[in-house]
């Protein structure tokens, strides 16, 4: 007997990084834990609100495409294999547990329910846990700094594990929003603004303060931590019921029955949580860390308007990072001013560029505010007529005292036919007395200006002037930019797309079919008011329509007159 002890000792021996830490901490068969201040044994159901909001890590954005490195997780604090996972007995979880107890002023307490939370945590989810360590990272110190300030436990920080998994994102099927998952009405409570452009509660500085002052008062009205703990999730008023119930019990474990389901296991996955990040590295867990961290992240005071996309833009960097470290900006606007600063959080090695081109990010446009612009532009300068029945040109240019020639200009009109529902420009600014080539190629189109005019000017055709510019007709409005004189890139392109088009010589004038693509929603007589002097009529004898709704992305060929 005593050689097969030897040989058993000799083989643990020789594997000390797989059995070393049972021999320390106890290897002994696991017992049952104290069930004696639990209700029942816990079970973990499918629709746990605690595990879909780890699961939501699964998705954030900024660890798309990140490279981790992971060799630098391969040596751990006890030389663990790499994806090894260590089991430890009962008499060791309740040692630990008392040691955290000892180091808090919160009871913390070990049993069955919340062995079931340190499993998801240190077992099932582990990558995701991994991730968490990674973004404590970046936020710990600043909750530690808070909580410190208001003289609060600092374990209260893993109450954000819980809350948001650390998701700066997160926002709870009941409207709860931010890290420390703030209702609208609480959040109000302590002064966090919600505005169409700006949501406080997804801030992490000013939810922190906010989270702090919450606890504080929570504490001052139940002098037990635990019992905050548990009014932190479920509010105050379903604390108090469920203490008229148990007949005045003023200790969580005496309540528990009677409050909400999620409320029976916040308090446990708190305690698991709590010990899962303080003994980590005995469960063989470390960070897998975010982009950035605390000590690689600036904060930069802007007092005027800015876009978290023109910051992306000049700056090259993923808008998914900015959202990411900027969570409070709803719609990734900034809405500063002199009086009204914010603050806008980059990564360090960006802050000298941003200073650098500062003025060209807060005046930069994208091409769709650009066209909007311009399309905002065009409605100022000009004044819009839509055809009555029985309404002629001369009727109508009389109305607004300008001639049917100006009309015709404006619209590009070749004769005096109009149609009820037809949309008119009846006025517009006269052209400034100022050089309209902006260089040898490129046009600037002024009010009062058609395409007939520009393409008469530069000696070209309509039809040319619509392939240089790809435009959709013959409508076009001021400030708009026309290549009248085509790149050699845009000439060898004519040539393709001439096959395109064809000309028709009748009645003395030709005829220039171009290419409309439907976009959803199209009609039409929405088509035709975007291509004046085009008809349904004329639409659907070209492309032998019969009626049919109009399917987004199908091509229609249209007649547009040419020179």
């Amino acid at each position: 007997m005593r050689r097969y002890n030897l040989v058993v000792i000799l083989f643990l021996l020789s594997f000390p990084n797989y059995f070393l830490p049972a021999l320390i901490y106890g290897s002994e068969p696991s017992e049952n834990p104290d069930n004696s201040n639990s209700e029942n044994t816990l079970s973990i159901k499918p629709d746990d609100p605690i595990v879909a909001t780890l699961d939501s890590l699964a998705n954030l954005k900024v660890y798309k495409n990140l490279e981790l490195n992971i060799e630098s997780f391969s040596k751990s604090y006890f030389d663990f294999p790499l994806g090894f996972i260590p089991e430890y007995s009962d008499s060791v979880y309740k040692s630990r547990f008392e040691e955290l107890d000892r180091m808090s002023p919160i009871d913390f307490e070990y049993n069955s329910s919340v062995k079931t939370y340190i499993d998801l945590y240190g077992r099932n989810r582990r990558d995701l846990t991994e991730r968490i360590m990674g973004l404590a990272e970046l936020y710990f110190p600043y909750f530690e700094e808070q909580l410190d300030k208001y003289n609060l436990p600092l374990e209260l920080k893993y109450i954000t594990v819980i809350e948001s998994a650390l998701n700066p994102v997160a926002r709870s099927p009941a409207g709860a929003t931010g890290i420390w998952q703030f209702m609208y009405g609480t959040g109000r409570l302590y002064d966090l603004e919600v505005n169409s452009y700006v949501d406080d509660r997804a801030d992490v500085i000013k939810s922190t303060v906010a989270a702090c002052r919450h606890f504080v008062d929570l504490y001052n009205i139940y002098e037990d931590w635990l019992l905050a703990i548990a009014a932190y999730n479920s509010g105050a008023g379903n604390v108090n019921r469920a203490i008229r119930r148990s007949g005045g019990a003023k200790d969580f474990w005496s309540i528990r029955g009677f409050l909400p389901r999620e409320t029976r296991n916040y308090v446990p996955a708190f305690m698991a949580v709590t010990y899962v990040m303080e003994y980590s590295h005995y469960h063989n867990l470390y960070p897998s860390p975010p982009p950035f961290t605390d000590l690689n992240v600036d904060t930069l005071h802007i007092n005027q308007k800015l876009s978290l996309r023109n910051v992306s833009e000049i700056l090259e960097i993923p808008l998914d990072h900015l959202r990411y470290l900027n969570p409070s900006f709803r719609k990734n606007i900034i809405p500063a001013s002199e009086n009204n600063t914010y603050i806008l959080r980059i990564p360090q090695e960006y802050t000298g560029k941003f200073v650098t081109n500062k003025e060209k990010i807060h005046n930069y446009k994208t091409p769709e505010e650009i066209r909007q612009d311009e399309l905002n532009a065009r409605m100022e300068e000009t004044t819009v007529h839509v055809v009555r029945q029985g309404e002629v040109l001369g009727s109508i240019a009389r109305r607004y005292g300008c001639s049917v020639r100006e009309i015709q200009r404006w619209n590009n009109l070749r004769g005096t036919l109009i149609r009820p529902g037809q949309r008119l420009v009846v006025r517009a600014p006269k052209p400034a007395n100022t050089n309209i080539v902006t260089d040898n190629n490129v046009h600037v189109v002024r009010s009062g200006e058609s395409l007939n005019i520009i393409a008469d000017r530069y000696n070209v055709t309509t039809s040319d002037l619509i392939i240089w510019n790809n435009l959709p007709g013959t409508t076009i409005y001021p400030g708009q930019h026309i290549i009248v004189r085509p790149s050699d890139d845009i000439a060898a392109h004519n040539i393709d797309s001439e096959k395109q088009i064809k000309k028709d010589k009748t009645k003395g004038e030709y005829q220039t079919f171009i290419y409309y693509r439907v976009q959803e929603g199209d009609t039409l007589m929405d088509i035709t008011e975007m291509h004046p002097g085009v008809t349904v009529k004329q639409i659907r004898e070209l492309n032998n329509l019969s009626g049919e709704v109009l399917r987004p992305g199908k091509k229609l060929k249209i007649a547009v007159c040419g020179q």
